[in-house]
């Protein structure tokens, strides 16, 4: 069974947002209001604007990370994440699809977004000029992000926003240059918080190729064993690290219910864990929580998880 200690979901008390990122290495951000949940599930007293102020205030970051999508990462861990989870790969073939052309692109894009503060997609278009629109703004700014000069800022109005790295965290991002020492790390921080867990695993949540996952494994240590877990509740978000951390979920979702968390088209529900594992999956309109339960569940802890939802928010 895997860890719900090792993945925080035992709730310890007192965790600011900065230390739940470091532990868990990286929080999945693809969607915001997601990965706030995901720290509810974490704390009983952290709160929404707790979280989006720990982003406001720099301390954690929103940029690409494993498996190339866009993460949670603390402030002090991109170098050594970016120098391995980094990656150009398509960049400039996605550019050219989108039209976007021209041995000038790096520096076009770091001059657009350099002393701006953060930008939307439609402030960047604008100050483009006709060079790039829709997606291929984005893909501008992944390869500015790959060379160290952009991440992602709070939202505006609900519009994500883009910034110079130098801007927003004082200077470029460098990715730390010793490849060993940031596999031990990016190991050691992997194997804390995936109880159990294989090279294999490592490998599927970093993105990185199995060899190099392999090699990783053999520079950490292992984690200590996670004590005996007391029976948990939790409403997990969808896109939670609990189900994104291991290359399997197999051990945790029983295969007549698959088609219900994962009913394709790229959706990935949010879900009910019961001692670790998928027992039904769950929804929300503002505060309004629905359950859709797989069989029976214990109704005082999912009250419970259900108050705590609308506290969070």
């Amino acid at each position: 069974m895997r860890s719900v200690e090792a993945q925080l979901l035992h709730r310890p008390p007192g965790l600011a947002a900065g230390e739940i990122v470091r532990h868990l290495a990286a929080v999945q951000a693809q969607d915001v209001p997601s990965a706030l949940l995901a720290f509810r599930a974490r704390s009983a007293t952290l709160t929404a604007a707790d979280v989006e102020q720990a982003w406001h205030d720099r301390e954690i970051v929103r940029a690409w990370g494993p498996r190339g999508t866009l993460h949670f990462i603390h402030a002090e861990d991109l170098p050594w994440m970016h120098a391995l989870t980094r990656r150009d790969t398509n960049i400039l073939r996605r550019l050219a699809e989108e039209g976007v052309t021209g041995d000038d692109l790096l520096t076009l894009i770091g001059r657009t977004l350099e002393g701006q503060g953060p930008l939307t997609k439609a402030d960047l278009e604008e100050r483009l000029a006709g060079r790039a629109r829709g997606q291929g703004i984005v893909h501008l700014v992944a390869l500015a992000a790959h060379h160290g000069l952009a991440v992602l800022a709070p939202s505006r109005s609900g519009k994500p926003t883009y910034v110079h790295t130098a801007d927003w965290l004082g200077a470029p991002v460098v990715p730390e240059p010793d490849r060993e020492r940031a596999l031990k790390e990016l190991a050691t921080r992997y194997r804390a918080a995936h109880h159990p867990a294989t090279p294999d695993d490592l490998a599927a949540w970093s993105g990185l190729p199995l060899g190099q996952a392999r090699t990783a494994w053999g520079l950490s240590a292992a984690a200590p064993p996670p004590r005996e877990e007391p029976p948990v509740v939790r409403l997990a978000p969808a896109f939670d690290e609990y189900l994104m951390g291991w290359r399997s979920r197999d051990p945790i979702l029983p295969a007549e219910h698959a088609k219900k968390v994962f009913p394709g088209g790229g959706i990935l529900r949010p879900v009910v864990l019961v001692d670790g594992t998928i027992r039904g999956t769950w929804g929300r309109k503002g505060a309004n929580v629905t359950v859709q339960p797989f069989d029976d569940l214990p109704a005082g802890p999912l009250d419970d998880e259900i108050a705590d939802v609308r506290r969070f928010l």
